[in-house]
């Protein structure tokens, strides 16, 4: 079905059932989204860490085998990356972690078509996954989730002078009398969803939740838990709780209407770290702490790796500078990006945090 084909869907229900969860109507149009397209780099909708640099691969691949190694080298060993792009993360990671005799089993969790077959170009031998369930449960798991969590559905509450209602999303007249698509409070009371503390908000406060990204945690924490290893989740987010919608959409590398030609554009919201972190501990896996993207990326060494990069190839050295500007400066994905560390009890501390 085409994405006008899933507009005209979302209409037909809503006319016969009522206004649609946001979580649904998320779902639904990234599904769409992803399974049509490449939506990666300068001819998709945007562009991820690993489009910008191999440097950034390089420096996930050093994480990864300076901690197998102060582990003791535990083998066989699994490498889990859930939506990996066209595969560039993983290539430059693994590249370097073959260096140091890290070479794990690969396996991508991918439901993209389109993807899949991007991804078996630059790694041919990977395992393929719809999601984390039928990954195997015998080795340790080497985990990275890049741009993953902030694609999952959201769930939103917002308070009314009725009390707290979930944001739905509904049809109503636009400007020039079109039935456009528009976010409204439901019904049904949600005070006791929310909060005791924040039950008393002002009229108009959101409530972001993520439902889907807390049961990803969830599951990953678990599986450290009983089978080893350890885990980054990379993505743009924050550390301390906070109110007010994130929801946002891109196309065309710039900003979109959300709520415009579902299926069209990428749906995405800031990952809640927090949420994530308490999620993580209360099943089972270690949590090493949530730092700024670039702070993180410096510890790792990525500055020495751009000069080096730089002195072998002077021509690109320009390229190489502001890709580097890029990833770590504050202003850029440096702070508004995040690292967190998850690694399994009895597993060492992992570097940069």
């Amino acid at each position: 079905m085409s994405p006008p084909a899933l507009a005209e869907s979302f209409r037909r229900l809503i006319a016969a059932t009522g206004p649609i969860s946001l979580a649904h109507y998320m779902a639904e149009a990234n599904a769409r989204y992803y399974a049509s397209r490449d939506p990666l780099g300068s001819a998709g909708d945007f562009i991820t860490a690993p489009e910008i640099s191999q440097m950034f691969g390089e420096m996930v691949g050093v994480w990864l085998a300076d901690i197998w190694m102060r582990a003791g080298k535990p083998g066989p060993v699994l490498y889990v990356e859930p939506g990996p792009g066209r595969g560039t993360l993983a290539r430059d990671c693994l590249k370097v972690a073959a260096r140091f005799g890290l070479n794990p089993q690969v396996h991508f969790v991918e439901t993209s078509p389109v993807l899949r077959a991007a991804q078996r170009e630059v790694v041919p031998h990977a395992h393929w996954h719809n999601d984390l369930s039928t990954l195997p449960t015998n080795a340790p798991m080497l985990l990275v989730a890049n741009e993953f969590l902030d694609a999952l559905p959201i769930r939103q509450l917002v308070k009314t002078p009725r009390g707290w209602r979930e944001r739905m999303v509904g049809v109503m007249a636009d400007e020039a009398g079109h039935p456009a698509f528009a976010p409204m409070a439901g019904e049904l009371p949600m005070d006791a969803a929310v909060p005791e503390g924040a039950r008393e908000a002002e009229a108009g406060t959101i409530i972001e939740t993520c439902p889907a990204a807390a049961a990803v945690v969830s599951e990953i924490s678990r599986r450290l838990a009983t089978q080893g290893g350890a885990a980054l989740l990379i993505d743009y987010g924050y550390d301390t709780v906070q109110t007010g919608s994130t929801l946002q959409a891109l196309r065309a590398h710039q900003h979109h209407d959300p709520f415009t030609a579902p299926g069209e554009a990428d749906l995405t919201a800031l990952v809640d770290f927090a949420t994530a972190a308490e999620v993580a501990r209360r099943d089972g896996a270690r949590v090493l702490g949530t730092v700024g993207q670039g702070a993180w990326l410096n510890a790792m060494g990525i500055g020495t790796r751009a000069a080096a990069l730089a002195q072998s190839s002077p021509a690109h050295a320009k390229s190489i500078a502001a890709a580097l500007e890029r990833l770590t400066h504050p202003e850029q994905m440096g702070t508004l990006f995040k690292v967190m560390g998850l690694v399994a009890p009895g597993w060492p501390d992992g570097a940069g945090f």
